[in-house]
Protein backbone atom coordinates (compact mmCIF):
# COMPACT_ATOMS: atom_id res chain seq x y z
CA UNK A 1 0.00 0.00 0.00
CA UNK A 2 1.56 3.23 -1.50
CA UNK A 3 2.21 6.39 0.99
CA UNK A 4 0.30 8.42 -1.35
CA UNK A 5 -2.68 6.21 -1.37
CA UNK A 6 -3.01 5.99 2.50
CA UNK A 7 -2.64 9.87 2.95
CA UNK A 8 -5.35 10.56 0.20
CA UNK A 9 -7.33 8.14 1.29
CA UNK A 10 -7.18 9.62 4.73
CA UNK A 11 -8.05 13.31 4.32
CA UNK A 12 -10.79 11.78 2.06
CA UNK A 13 -11.51 10.03 5.07
CA UNK A 14 -11.22 12.96 7.04
CA UNK A 15 -12.95 14.98 5.28
CA UNK A 16 -16.31 13.07 4.33
CA UNK A 17 -16.33 11.97 8.03
CA UNK A 18 -16.48 15.69 9.06
CA UNK A 19 -18.62 16.91 6.31
CA UNK A 20 -21.46 13.37 7.49
CA UNK A 21 -21.58 14.59 10.70
CA UNK A 22 -21.54 18.42 10.13
CA UNK A 23 -25.09 17.62 7.88
CA UNK A 24 -26.54 15.36 10.27
CA UNK A 25 -26.26 17.58 13.18
CA UNK A 26 -26.82 20.48 10.89
CA UNK A 27 -23.53 22.11 12.31
CA UNK A 28 -24.61 25.97 12.77
CA UNK A 29 -21.37 27.46 10.80
CA UNK A 30 -21.99 25.10 8.04
CA UNK A 31 -25.63 25.73 7.82
CA UNK A 32 -25.14 29.59 7.12
CA UNK A 33 -23.91 28.50 3.53
CA UNK A 34 -25.51 25.05 3.29
CA UNK A 35 -28.96 26.05 4.06
CA UNK A 36 -29.37 28.87 1.23
CA UNK A 37 -27.57 26.20 -1.21
CA UNK A 38 -29.74 23.77 -0.28
CA UNK A 39 -32.75 26.33 -0.91
CA UNK A 40 -31.64 27.12 -4.05
CA UNK A 41 -31.02 23.31 -5.65
CA UNK A 42 -34.45 22.77 -4.20
CA UNK A 43 -33.15 19.89 -1.53
CA UNK A 44 -34.93 19.59 1.26
CA UNK A 45 -33.25 19.97 4.56
CA UNK A 46 -34.48 16.90 6.12
CA UNK A 47 -32.52 14.68 3.24
CA UNK A 48 -29.37 16.27 5.41
CA UNK A 49 -29.39 13.10 7.92
CA UNK A 50 -30.27 10.51 5.10
CA UNK A 51 -28.94 10.49 2.59
CA UNK A 52 -26.89 13.40 2.65
CA UNK A 53 -24.93 12.78 5.83
CA UNK A 54 -25.53 8.85 5.76
CA UNK A 55 -24.09 8.56 3.00
CA UNK A 56 -20.90 10.67 2.96
CA UNK A 57 -20.26 8.97 6.71
CA UNK A 58 -20.69 5.32 4.95
CA UNK A 59 -18.20 6.44 2.02
CA UNK A 60 -15.49 7.54 4.97
CA UNK A 61 -16.39 3.98 6.89
CA UNK A 62 -15.88 2.38 3.83
CA UNK A 63 -12.50 3.70 3.03
CA UNK A 64 -11.36 3.06 6.53
CA UNK A 65 -12.36 -0.50 6.46
CA UNK A 66 -10.31 -0.44 3.20
CA UNK A 67 -7.28 0.65 4.87
CA UNK A 68 -7.72 -1.84 7.67
CA UNK A 69 -7.77 -4.70 5.14
CA UNK A 70 -10.91 -4.83 3.44
CA UNK A 71 -9.88 -3.69 0.29
CA UNK A 72 -12.62 -4.27 -1.97
CA UNK A 73 -14.84 -2.14 0.48
CA UNK A 74 -12.53 0.66 0.29
CA UNK A 75 -12.68 0.43 -3.43
CA UNK A 76 -16.60 0.12 -3.46
CA UNK A 77 -16.42 3.12 -1.18
CA UNK A 78 -14.46 5.64 -3.39
CA UNK A 79 -16.63 4.45 -6.27
CA UNK A 80 -19.42 5.50 -4.37
CA UNK A 81 -18.23 8.57 -3.15
CA UNK A 82 -17.38 9.97 -6.81
CA UNK A 83 -20.67 8.99 -7.83
CA UNK A 84 -22.81 10.98 -4.87
CA UNK A 85 -19.76 13.82 -5.62
CA UNK A 86 -21.08 13.75 -9.32
CA UNK A 87 -24.74 13.73 -8.26
CA UNK A 88 -24.17 16.70 -6.17
CA UNK A 89 -22.27 18.71 -8.77
CA UNK A 90 -25.14 18.25 -11.46
CA UNK A 91 -27.68 19.03 -9.06
CA UNK A 92 -25.76 22.56 -8.33
CA UNK A 93 -25.22 22.91 -11.75
CA UNK A 94 -28.79 22.43 -13.17
CA UNK A 95 -30.23 25.46 -10.99
CA UNK A 96 -26.72 27.47 -11.95
CA UNK A 97 -25.88 27.28 -7.95
CA UNK A 98 -22.01 28.04 -7.66
CA UNK A 99 -22.25 28.85 -4.03
CA UNK A 100 -19.22 27.64 -1.51
CA UNK A 101 -20.71 24.39 -1.53
CA UNK A 102 -20.38 23.61 -5.10
CA UNK A 103 -16.47 23.96 -5.35
CA UNK A 104 -16.32 22.34 -1.85
CA UNK A 105 -18.02 19.34 -4.05
CA UNK A 106 -15.39 19.59 -6.61
CA UNK A 107 -12.53 19.56 -3.82
CA UNK A 108 -14.51 16.37 -2.51
CA UNK A 109 -14.86 14.59 -5.80
CA UNK A 110 -10.91 15.09 -6.25
CA UNK A 111 -10.04 13.36 -3.08
CA UNK A 112 -12.38 10.53 -3.85
CA UNK A 113 -11.24 10.36 -7.78
CA UNK A 114 -7.40 10.14 -6.08
CA UNK A 115 -8.14 7.79 -3.52
CA UNK A 116 -9.90 5.58 -6.47
CA UNK A 117 -6.93 5.74 -8.20
CA UNK A 118 -4.15 5.18 -5.95
CA UNK A 119 -6.18 2.31 -5.02
CA UNK A 120 -3.93 -0.76 -4.87
CA UNK A 121 -6.72 -3.38 -5.42
CA UNK A 122 -6.61 -2.02 -8.88
CA UNK A 123 -3.15 -1.33 -9.93
CA UNK A 124 -2.18 -4.12 -12.55
CA UNK A 125 0.82 -6.31 -11.34
CA UNK A 126 2.84 -6.78 -14.71
CA UNK A 127 5.47 -9.28 -14.28
CA UNK A 128 7.63 -8.73 -17.07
Amino acid sequence: MSTAYVATALMTIAANTFSGFAAMTRLKPIMRTLGPALDRAGVPESWLVFPIGALKAAGALGLALGLLGVPLIGTAAAAGLILYFVCALYTHLRVYDFSPQFFLAIVFLGLAVGTLALDPTLVLNVAG
